[in-house]
């Protein structure tokens, strides 16, 4: 089922991809914000419940609906909702048009167009940023958001499933990395709807949902790319810790290492937490130099290289699967 699911629902998305503002998400807004502002008083054990509420209610809720469509009307529904499900929480099209256009205009030699491309995807000023500065980010941004909207929700998904939790995993992770987006970029607003407790909560609990996904995702950047740089950048990250964060260090690293570029910057810092918008990468590109791995300076023929190592990780995670879904027949 899980194979036949994903396969479907990638197949959909790349066809007719999930328009911005769909009602979906703009519920999931609506409903972040509706619990934080009835459940999150300003301590933490607040921000714990209302955390655990954001996450566990949807998740358990496309739980139930698969469990009844299984007991109820079989199989093939319940195969209906799991595609369903990964529709909304899987797939590139929800962040892979941003890339699409830096790239041509970076092809074209439109440079102001690539930056204003980047200053809306990731809301701030760009417009003095060098265009190598403006590929590195790039692919920073596009390989953390590969992985949250793709590699994560896979691993997720196939675990829970394993354990006959239906979509549980898809909706759970996608609903962690949501609200700790969303509260805190809240926090940076006048008037927040999030205290400081419920955005820490929800920081610390995306850092443990992610925890193994991230590793998983880089250990297969380094299998479908240059196995032994990758796994040596990940290897001088866990030792020296050059890179601010965590998990995004780790995947960044490794993702380095397997096409051989320099990154480590301002996408670890603001992975989390969208900036203000008077924000800029001018002064943030020159600090972060220093903590930036070994490699060559970006070009825009590793925006290529990027595609391309996505896709056979994909590809990868694709075959595992189906042999997993043979075993399971046979077996």
């Amino acid at each position: 089922m899980s194979f036949f699911s994903i396969l479907l629902a990638l197949l959909i998305e790349q066809v007719r991809p999930l328009a911005p503002g769909n009602p979906v998400h703009n519920g999931l807004r609506v409903w972040a914000r509706w619990v934080s502002r009835n459940f999150d008083a300003g301590r933490p054990v607040h921000g714990w419940i209302a955390w655990g509420l954001a996450t566990l209610v949807p998740s358990l809720l496309a739980l139930a609906i698969h469990w009844g469509l299984l007991h109820w009307l079989g199989w093939p529904y319940a195969v209906v909702w799991h595609v369903a499900v990964l529709y909304i929480t899987l797939g590139f099209r929800q962040f892979s048009h941003y890339f699409t256009d830096i790239r041509d205009a970076l092809d074209e030699g439109d440079e102001a167009r690539a930056r204003a491309v980047l200053a809306q995807w990731q809301r701030v000023d760009a417009a003095d940023v060098p265009r190598s500065e403006v590929l590195r980010h790039v692919i920073e941004y596009s390989v953390l958001a590969a992985h949250r909207h793709v590699f994560g929700v896979l691993a997720w998904y196939a675990v829970l499933i394993a354990l006959g939790l239906g979509p549980t995993g898809a909706v759970f992770y996608r609903m962690c990395e949501f609200v700790a987006r969303y509260w805190k970029h809240k926090d940076n607003v006048p008037d927040p709807t999030a205290s400081p407790q419920l955005a820490s909560a929800a920081a610390r609990a995306w850092a443990v949902v992610d925890w193994l996904p991230a590793r998983l995702t880089a250990l297969s950047f380094a299998v479908v790319g240059n196995f032994e740089d990758a796994i040596d950048g990940w290897r001088n990250f866990v030792q020296q810790q050059r890179l601010p964060g965590d998990n995004d260090g780790v995947l960044l690293a490794a993702t380095a290492g397997a096409v051989g570029v320099r990154l480590g910057g301002e996408a670890l810092r603001a992975s989390m937490a969208a900036q203000p918008a008077t924000a800029s990468f001018e002064a943030t590109a020159e600090q972060h130099d220093s903590v930036s791995t070994p490699g060559r300076e970006p070009e825009l023929g590793h925006l290529r290289s990027i595609v391309g190592l996505v896709w056979r990780s994909v590809v990868m995670w694709m075959l595992l699967l189906a042999l997993l879904t043979m075993a399971h027949l046979l077996g």
